[in-house]
């Protein structure tokens, strides 16, 4: 890319910020959770058909999308902006999603400009809509039905407190765990009863006992989402639903030992059974960046201050 190129690329945002705040704006006061962003949406491929991309709603998944921009002399790469537009349950966008968003349709905007004045810049700019971050996970859905089947590159962004290039992106696997116990009367026969509630806790606590122990690249992020129906009733059921990540696969793989241990030992403690789900389905690998596009990335974003 030419310095004109990149001229051209800041123009165009520039002259788009109102536009663009004002989509970011919408999906801020409108969040909605994964695989429910409607609106959001709605108001990106709007968005892109008002910016003259070809546009297809509802690409694999209800609520992902898949705009195309082609340059007229054929061939080049094919390169992927990917947005992110989901919110969080209670907080919203407290994430930044609809940063994401924006940022993404920002950066698309301006690379069709540049692509549209200069027709050395041949190739195929797809601008995706990868819905279900914040739970489920859009982008593996989308993987495996095939949407980056011709993408040659794929790049996004998000937000932080500083800027990092190189990201260490973990790996991460969703856990949840049912413990089942016995319901007795927690004052008259609590001899009777199996506390599901002290499994969950147990766990729990050994888990924070583990954490030291792990390398400092590792994270387990747990709560507990079910505890007990009544302060009189021995809780028969408890549930315990984490994260496990770690920087690569082999160590996610031994993390996941561990946290079995600390569970199954939790539950044993107890006099409770567990029931542990590891979502296979929705296990990101660690990503690998690639050092050319961070290297362009910051050699433009030094000359932007």
């Amino acid at each position: 890319m030419s310095e004109e190129d990149f001229s051209r690329v800041c123009s165009k945002i520039d002259e788009e910020k109102e536009f663009l705040n004002s989509v970011s704006q919408k999906i801020w006061n409108n969040p909605e959770l994964a695989y429910k962003e409607e609106q959001a949406h709605e108001t990106l491929t709007s968005a892109l058909t008002r910016c003259g991309f070809k546009v297809q709603k509802h690409y694999l998944l209800p609520t992902a999308f898949k705009a195309e921009y082609t340059s007229k002399p054929g061939g080049g790469p094919v390169v992927a902006v990917l947005l992110e537009y989901d919110a969080l349950p209670n907080i919203g966008h407290a994430c930044g999603h609809n940063l994401i968003a924006e940022a993404g349709l920002a950066a698309s905007l301006g690379v069709k400009a540049a692509m549209e004045a200069d027709p050395k810049l041949t190739g195929k700019l797809v601008v995706l809509g990868t819905p279900a971050e914040e739970g489920g996970g859009g982008k593996i859905d989308l993987l495996n039905m095939g949407a980056f089947n011709e993408i040659d590159v794929a790049m996004m962004v998000h937000p932080s407190m500083f800027t990092s290039t190189f990201p260490p992106i973990l790996s991460r696997l969703s856990i949840n765990v049912d413990f089942k116990g016995r319901e007795a009367h927690a004052a008259a026969f609590p001899w009777e009863g199996r506390n599901a509630l002290d499994a969950a806790v147990a766990a729990y606590q050994n888990i924070g006992l583990l954490r030291q122990q792990v390398k400092p690249t590792c994270r387990i992020h747990a709560i507990i989402t079910k505890g007990g129906v009544s302060t009189n009733v021995i809780p028969a059921e408890s549930r315990l639903e984490l994260y496990a990540r770690a920087e690569t696969q082999s160590d996610l793989t031994e993390l996941t030992d561990c946290i079995t241990k600390c569970v199954e030992s939790g539950a044993t403690s107890a006099r409770c059974t567990a029931s542990i789900e590891y979502k296979h389905e929705y296990h990101y690998l660690n990503l690998v960046s690639n050092k050319i596009m961070g290297i362009t990335y910051d050699y433009y974003a030094q000359k932007l201050g």
